[in-house]
């Protein structure tokens, strides 16, 4: 059986409210204090607390309001790490239009260390706001964030002579963090890795061999740090990850299947939950999913944040029927398949196309799982 508060369950971001981008902008200006900027996002988020819980949502987040990108805002902590430039590339959507965006590089400067907690505080004041019988989620990036989009060069020989003592130092990293959260009473983190998903792309598997990476292997070495990233996290705590093929204003990056990871990722992964984007043919069949081993679970991204239109519950229904032909549905829950604002733009949708959304999951994994 799954580990999860419950078979409905959601990515963690939200659309940002408009006091919170407000807020946001005023401070990157200088004309409020960093603490004010903080109130006002206490304020948005116990509201979005209360309706979360309010739909029948189990896992509670603080849809990330304190956030300008999903990555940056964490990985720009810890030591030896700047933002650097962007890997353009042209994002995709139903439209038929081609989105410029080029996502923040992150870069190696020094030493990756874990100086101070970072999600912390954050996850105190979420938990402080969910009532018993849900529970506090923090989702923070994967740490293949901080190889994939350089690659080697990102990462300077004269500060990491070998890849090995690189991975060591950001895999104790992410333990600390965890470490940190594990002891503040957190017992669900979500992964959030763009990588994995990029890696079933034929696009970008080429650009990531023109990096000097080998695609197959470096699924692998992903699979070992994230495992080492969660080494010292408790046996009741809810390990996942979402595998995102990229969210910007309603538009994606890559495409594919999983198969090209399914079988490494399914197995070498010591992970509890797999969020997987299936909302369109660009995420390929169920058939990976026969890789699944015993004790872990599956939760199928049948509802798309990207398109305000609502899915059906009989479609849903129909392709959770079709995935159950390669996994046990015991071994399978059900979320939107991203987050709705993965950036502080959002997704071209509505306030309540968002409720909506959530609200069709619960129902569907309520008649389907019982």
């Amino acid at each position: 059986m799954t580990k999860l508060p419950s078979r409905a369950d959601h990515v963690g971001s939200f659309l940002r409210p408009r006091e919170v981008i407000e807020a946001r902008q005023h401070r990157a200006a200088d004309n409020i204090s960093y603490a004010d900027l903080r109130k006002v996002e206490d304020a948005a988020i116990a509201e979005l607390v209360g309706w979360q819980e309010s739909l029948g949502l189990k896992a509670i987040t603080d849809g990330e309001f304190r956030r300008y990108f999903f990555h940056t805002d964490f990985l720009l902590q810890l030591s030896g790490v700047e933002e650097r430039g962007g890997l353009k590339k042209a994002f995709k959507n139903d439209a038929g239009k081609d989105v410029s965006f080029a996502p923040p590089v992150m870069v190696v400067t020094g030493k990756i260390a874990h100086e101070k907690p970072i999600q912390l505080a954050d996850y105190q004041y979420l938990a402080s706001k969910v009532r018993e019988g849900s529970t506090a989620k923090v989702a923070i990036p994967s740490p293949s964030m901080l190889h994939f989009r350089a690659g080697r060069s990102g990462i300077p020989e004269d500060i990491y002579a070998t890849m090995d003592e690189f991975y060591a130092d950001v895999a104790a990293a992410y333990r600390a963090e965890v470490d940190s959260l594990a002891q503040a009473g957190c017992r669900y983190i979500q992964m959030d890795d763009t990588n994995l998903a990029y890696l079933c792309d034929d696009e970008q598997r080429a650009d990531a061999a023109k990096r000097g990476m080998d695609p197959d292997a470096t699924t692998r070495q992903y699979a070992k740090l994230i495992n080492d990233s969660f080494a010292s996290a408790p046996a009741d705590m809810i390990k996942a990850i979402h595998l995102c093929r990229g969210n910007f204003r309603s538009s994606w990056a890559a495409e594919g299947g999983y198969e090209p990871v399914a079988e490494i990722m399914f197995n070498e992964l010591d992970i509890d939950a797999f969020f997987l984007e299936y909302d369109d043919p660009r995420s390929g069949d169920f058939a990976p999913l026969r890789f699944l081993p015993k004790g872990k679970t599956v939760v199928l991204g049948l509802v798309t944040t990207k398109l305000g239109d609502l899915e059906t519950k009989d479609d849903i229904k129909r392709r959770i029927d079709e995935a159950s032909k390669f996994a046990d549905i015991d071994q399978l829950a059900l979320s939107p398949q991203c987050g709705f604002a993965s950036t502080v733009h959002g997704n071209d949708i509505s306030t309540q196309q968002q409720a909506d959304k959530i609200r069709l999951c619960i129902e569907v994994a309520e008649e389907v799982w019982g």
